[in-house]
């Protein structure tokens, strides 16, 4: 089958041709058809088979004759990730830039302002992540009362980062009457119980087995204590001579971590997380598909938005909490019927998560075997503190002299201080004293008692001043 059996117009055909694109997937040629004939779409496929062009296609052969009378919406896409709004909204510009349709995109992370002013200029087509589309609509500048279309993209995506609560706040701002086209790569209870809620007598299609990975996708894994994960990372980089890997870590900060000791390595490397402003991620994104970074280290929270044209590798460095969102992961790669490769670093901790992943795609994975790499621990030295680094004339003979200097300040110092006989007799006498000044108090002798608190006042005051002589002529660590 072609796109030309699908009834697109001529202007969505030639933009499908200038990218190469002549047949469709098995989502695109069952989708687009249902989606013309106006049903609703309960979607079920893998990542990376084409479910954005299964939706756009078709509401953009819809809306190719149709003028909005007001500036308002026509159709809805929300997304759980802003890279992902960006992915749909760039989809959208690529195949419809042969047609006269307005679309827009809204996300949080950046300025709300030219977002705003979009909007008031009108737009046909908004692509939106729930929470700036609340924002917007709770300023008054975003109408949704003309809503014909409501896409959900990675729905499961969504309910996993909390937003069930906001989606049904969206459901009370657009009409009833509409046509909603949900899809998601995983299916779960939750995710039937929404799609129940929001969809009527959809068209459901599952072309391929529920909560699987695409078979273009190599899996394997190998068992690796957490101390040498990095270091066997490294290895495989620049032994295989990866040019474009995709990196998975749980934290945030073991992006940072990761990347930063990628570095290190001689391996260029960016992170990609939640606390990264949005210039900085698409800046590191962009690197990372031009080239210029040869290692993309990012969490669960950008899986979604990464669609890289023909990416090699994805490594799995730590297991996701979830087992659905490994799916997710290795998705990124086998994209569009090229292959991939998905390979994960487990460690003992990791052993039952591994058995809910193997359980969930009902499947073992392929366990590596090491060739050339020791799992022996490495000690990393950081330059600061390499001991036969090399030293100017002029800082040797500083550190020579500093340490003659504190030679003869030990030497002085032992000379003042008291021999060992004298200093034992000089408590036992102290000693005597306390004992005799406590006899009289507890006896009630008739002596001045302010008297013995003055010889002990005094007695700890000798043992400041010699504690104070003491560090005064401490050899100095500087």
């Amino acid at each position: 089958m072609y796109f030309s059996e699908l009834n697109l117009c001529s202007e969505i055909l030639l933009a499908l041709d200038e990218k190469g694109y002549e047949t469709p997937t098995k989502i695109q040629a069952e989708a687009i058809p249902k989606i013309l004939s106006g049903c609703d779409i309960l979607g079920g496929s893998q990542t990376g088979t084409g479910k954005t062009a299964a939706f756009t296609l078709p509401i953009l052969e819809q809306l190719k004759n149709r003028k909005s009378e007001s500036k308002k919406p026509l159709v809805l896409i929300l997304t759980p990730t802003r890279e992902l709004a960006a992915q749909v909204h760039e989809s959208i510009i690529t195949y419809g830039k042969n047609l006269c349709i307005s679309s827009s995109v809204a996300f949080g992370g950046v300025n709300i302002k030219p977002q705003v002013r979009a909007l008031k200029q009108g737009s046909t087509i908004l692509v939106a992540t729930p929470g700036r589309l609340l924002d917007l609509a709770g300023q008054g500048v975003l109408n949704l009362s003309q809503i014909e279309t409501l896409v959900l993209d990675e729905a499961d995506r969504m309910l996993d980062m909390g937003f069930i609560h906001d989606i049904r706040k969206v459901m009370k701002l657009i009409p009833p009457k509409r046509q909603t086209l949900f899809f998601s790569a995983t299916y779960s209870i939750a995710i039937k119980k929404l799609a129940d809620n929001l969809l009527t007598n959809p068209h459901k299609i599952e072309v391929t087995r529920k909560n699987t990975a695409a078979e273009t996708v190599k899996q394997s894994m190998y068992n690796v204590p957490k101390s040498r994960k990095r270091d066997l990372l490294a290895h495989l980089i620049i032994k295989g001579d990866w040019n474009q890997v995709l990196v998975f870590t749980k934290t945030k900060h073991a992006a940072n971590r990761l990347a930063k000791f990628l570095c290190s390595q001689n391996i260029s490397a960016e992170p990609i997380h939640g606390n990264k402003s949005q210039s900085a991620r698409t800046r590191a994104l962009n690197n990372f598909k031009s080239y210029k970074t040869r290692v993309l280290v990012a969490t669960d929270i950008a899986a979604r938005g990464i669609d890289i044209d023909q990416l090699p590798h994805v490594v799995n460095y730590e297991l996701p909490q979830v087992a659905e969102d490994y799916i997710h992961r290795i998705g990124r790669t086998g994209r569009a019927g090229s292959s991939g490769e998905a390979i994960s670093l487990i460690d003992k901790a990791e052993k039952s998560m591994l058995k809910s992943i193997e359980r969930l795609m009902k499947r073992s994975i392929y366990v590596n075997r090491f060739d050339d790499f020791s799992l022996e621990p490495k000690e990393h030295n950081r330059p600061s503190e390499n001991k036969d680094r090399e030293r100017s004339p002029r800082q040797r003979d500083g550190q020579n002299r500093r340490r003659n200097d504190n030679k003869n300040r030990r030497k002085n110092f032992k000379k003042d201080q008291p021999s060992s006989k004298e200093t034992k007799e000089g408590n036992n006498g102290q000693n005597n004293q306390k004992r005799a000044t406590h006899s009289r108090s507890s006896k009630g002798h008739s002596g001045n008692p302010s008297k013995g608190k003055k010889q002990l006042r005094s007695s700890s005051s000798q043992q400041r001043t010699e504690k104070r002589n003491f560090n005064k002529h401490r050899p100095s660590n500087k």
